[in-house]
């Protein structure tokens, strides 16, 4: 399946997960889309100071790539600056918040799947 970027679902959420600003998510592909237990695929854009709460990650994956900009992630223990090129994978229970720390927008392709 091709989806063109003009046939995307796009989303604004504000304060997600309890985070700054309003996050835009540009659904690549609905959940409904899948045959396998995938939650989410999208882009997220976050402008300068945005950011997405700390949240918790149960029985289930999600992977960030950077994609444009710089972020500070926090992994629940430290905080670590995230830039274009890093990849960064968080589940079994773990939790993590990102913060868009650049003047220009910080995209991130995010993927979820399920474990059950």
């Amino acid at each position: 399946m091709i989806k063109k970027e003009k046939d995307m679902e796009i989303e604004e959420r504000e304060k997600m997960r309890e985070g700054e600003g309003i996050v835009k998510i540009v659904h690549f592909f609905k959940k409904e889309e899948f045959k396998a237990n995938v939650r989410l695929c999208a882009k997220l854009i976050l402008a300068p100071n945005c950011s997405i709460g700390l949240h918790q990650h149960l029985d289930e994956d999600e992977v960030f790539i950077i994609t444009k900009g710089k972020g500070i992630l926090f992994d629940g223990k430290e905080e670590k600056v995230v830039e274009q090129g890093d990849a960064i994978l968080t589940g079994n229970g773990q939790s993590h918040s990102i913060k868009n720390i650049g003047n220009t927008d910080l995209e991130i392709i995010a993927f979820i799947s399920k474990y059950f």
